[in-house]
């Protein structure tokens, strides 16, 4: 019974340490995820995003995460898949500066761009 216990106390951990290992494949790349996470999130907070444009860029991400997700499915991830996860993420990175520079506002926060508002106000102020 004594030799048991080791054992079993030896199988848990390394079914708790399989999925760890799993997940440091890629650290550069989740936190690179967390990143554009976070410019997104704060893109939408502070109104440079609208609520269209954050979904599309969400919409990115879960690609970026599917590609990651099979680029791991193996245990091993190559030269080859990590240039593919590389320029997925690039090209996310892009999108998401694009999309908070394009000059398409949400700052009230009321799902709507405020381009007609701030357009129709400067009409009336240079009237």
């Amino acid at each position: 019974m004594k030799t048991f216990k080791p054992v079993a106390a030896a199988a848990f951990f390394l079914a708790l340490s399989g999925p760890l290992l799993a997940q440091t494949v890629t650290p550069k790349v989740d936190q690179r995820q967390a990143n554009q996470e976070q410019r997104i999130d704060q893109g939408a907070q502070s109104g440079t995003l609208t609520g269209k444009e954050a979904a599309r860029l969400e919409k990115g991400q879960t690609h970026v995460e599917n590609v990651e997700t099979r680029t791991q499915a193996d245990g091993k991830v190559t030269a080859r898949e990590r240039a593919r996860l590389d320029h997925a993420q690039d090209v996310q990175s892009r999108r998401i500066a694009r999309e908070k520079r394009d000059g398409q506002h949400d700052f009230n926060h009321d799902g709507r761009s405020d381009r007609a508002e701030r357009r129709a106000a400067r009409r009336a102020a240079h009237q």
